[in-house]
């Protein structure tokens, strides 16, 4: 498999040869769909909490006798059918969202997502993407010239200019291989890696 190789102006100078088994993997849609999911689920903190009928601070006298009135039976205000009455099943702070995904189907979706950027043309290689100085301007400017404007950039060693002038863009994300997931690398419209990230994706997910 053969990755475009692009200069600082956006332009294809060369091709990099890279795995088949990464690059050119068949896209598995199912494999792609639980894969988004469950890292979703993972990110999930679960502190948001419900009260049950027991936590409601509302009286628990009888509202009305049982008999004669020609109203329903009612116990306690803070009965669930009733509004301000606590949840039948409240969620509590612990709750665990987690799913399990095995390592092999992680590399093997990680692998097909990364196919089907090259299929569509999303994916582009440079060399190296480094900057002298931590300066936001240099840093937009550059991607600007390459052709970009909504870009996720995978770097094998990144440095503290390259990241601290890259938070302020609210358009582009820079993450090392080891940071890289399923969710940004379908959520950005390009992907830009670097010659050493390439490597770095053969070696763990290859």
């Amino acid at each position: 498999m053969e990755l475009k190789l692009i200069n600082d102006q956006g332009e294809s100078t060369s091709t990099l040869e890279a795995a088949d088994s990464l690059f050119g993997r068949d896209y598995n849609e199912p494999l792609v769909h639980q894969l988004v999911v469950a890292f979703q689920a993972n990110a999930r903190q679960g502190t948001r909490a419900q009260k049950g009928r027991a936590e409601i601070a509302k009286s628990t006298r009888k509202p009305w006798r049982q008999k004669g009135t020609g109203r329903a039976r009612a116990g306690m205000a803070s009965s669930p059918l009733w509004r301000g009455g606590g949840k039948i099943f409240p969620s509590s702070p612990d709750e665990n969202f987690t799913q399990k995904v095995n390592r092999k189907m992680f590399r093997a979706g990680m692998a097909t997502i990364l196919s089907q950027l090259v299929r569509e043309d999303r994916l582009s290689v440079v060399e190296q993407l480094s900057l002298e100085s931590p300066k936001t301007k240099i840093l937009a400017g550059k991607i600007k010239g390459m052709g970009f404007e909504k870009v996720l950039v995978i770097t094998d060693d990144l440095d503290d200019n390259l990241y601290l002038s890259s938070r302020n863009l609210p358009n582009m994300l820079v993450l090392e291989v080891a940071q890289a997931d399923p969710v940004s690398l379908i959520r950005f419209p390009k992907v830009i890696l670097t010659k050493g990230a390439v490597r770095k994706l053969e070696e763990v997910y290859a």
